[in-house]
């Protein structure tokens, strides 16, 4: 699975320039509206995304009851967040990682993803590849990521679907016990939350 994970966001020129044209094209024939598209861009790029999700992990981090509520039954907690109108009318659960068990998330069938909470997939997660080996040899696509557990760790991979979306809860870093919920939110990240990362 040789790829990069953190370019996923650098658009070639090339690609740029045809996305342009054809937006230009579509909206000249009045099949789209530029402003609809704006509110569709802002929407993905300011209301849904791993911003709210990092939310949602640094307020159980801080906030035991919360914390209890969330792996309970998530779609009602981050509801509470203000997340519970936009989650595609799916369930989500939330897996947390801890010392000898690590998560990890994956759609075998497609992309089945938290939008919501994660914003658009990255490529590498509806890839034939991410999707057909996350299952059979999970530990060697960590690795890939530059996940090295031990191999007393258990890992666990759930397989999301339409109906039900997974999000995992990574471990608290170690000496973070005194800061905020949004200082703990700036240290959380998509892949963390997919579980191909560590934090």
């Amino acid at each position: 699975m040789a790829h990069s994970h953190d370019d996923h966001h650098k658009v070639p020129a090339d690609v740029a320039l045809r996305v342009k044209a054809l937006e230009t094209a579509l909206t000249r024939r009045g099949y789209i509206n530029p402003d609809t598209l704006e509110a569709i861009i802002d929407t993905y790029e300011h209301k849904v995304g791993p911003q709210n999700g990092a939310r949602v992990i640094a307020r159980a981090w801080n906030d035991p009851d919360f914390k209890s509520r969330l792996l309970d039954n998530a779609s009602s907690a981050v509801g509470e967040l203000g997340f519970g109108g936009i989650i595609e009318g799916t369930d989500v659960t939330v897996v947390e990682n801890r010392p000898g068990l690590h998560n990890m998330v994956v759609c075998t069938l497609c992309s089945c993803y938290p939008w919501a909470l994660l914003g658009l997939p990255p490529g590498w997660y509806k890839s034939f590849a991410y999707r057909s080996r996350a299952v059979s040899e999970p530990r060697s696509v960590l690795a890939e990521f530059g996940v090295e557990l031990s191999p007393d760790v258990e890992v666990r991979v759930w397989d999301s679907t339409a109906e039900l979306r997974y999000l995992v809860m990574p471990q608290r870093p170690e000496g973070t016990e005194d800061q905020d919920e949004a200082a703990l939110a700036q240290l959380v990240t998509r892949n963390g939350m997919i579980g191909t990362a560590l934090l």
